[in-house]
């Protein structure tokens, strides 16, 4: 049984957790795996009239095949603002400006470049790892100062032991991620 103090320390720790893999699926989205996404550009900031602005606030990506991103700018004033943006976040890409549009074309990507994918994968997992075990330690001294405030031992360990289930439940949601995305990047 759990004592309904420490349940809302449980659910903290679970929504804070939902959140941090919540994170890695977006860090991980970011990864290039051979394939054009409108999410690989997601983060960018583009200088808008001198304050930095997500590239998604001020231009349309658009894949109009596997192998290309398009990018369509609200205002033509910003393509060199967008091209300079996305040569500054250092993703690999060449975007090229026709006057109306800057595109970029997806290069194939190599073997070796894949395995360095595959561990930059494996580190974003690793990553959000250290985030559920640093959430378990918050929830963990929460729980121990409600002990230290009156609440029976027993109620203690009852409560650290469904911390420590919901810990174990996300890090193995977050080995299925990692694991998934590793074969969608090193599958040719």
């Amino acid at each position: 049984m759990i004592s309904e103090d420490a349940k809302v320390f449980i659910n903290k720790a679970n929504v804070e957790m939902d959140a941090a893999i919540e994170h890695l699926i977006e860090e991980l989205a970011k990864v290039r795996a051979g394939k054009a996404s409108p999410a690989m550009l997601n983060g960018i900031m583009v200088d808008y009239y001198g304050s930095p602005t997500p590239l998604t606030q001020v231009a349309t990506v658009s894949v109009p095949d596997a192998r290309s991103l398009s990018i369509k700018p609200w205002e033509k004033s910003l393509l060199q603002e967008i091209e300079k943006a996305i040569f500054g976040a250092n993703l690999g890409l060449t975007p090229q400006n026709d006057g109306e549009n800057v595109r970029i074309n997806i290069p194939p990507v190599t073997q070796e470049r894949r395995k360095e994918l595959a561990k930059q994968i494996k580190s974003e997992g690793e990553n959000a790892k250290i985030s559920l075990r640093n959430i378990r330690k918050s929830g963990n001294d929460s729980i121990k100062q409600l002990g230290k405030d009156g609440m029976s031992e027993d109620l203690v360990k009852d409560a650290e032991s469904e911390i420590q289930r919901v810990t174990n439940t996300h890090s193995e949601k977050i080995d299925k991620i990692v694991k998934l995305k590793e074969e969608e990047v090193l599958t040719l």
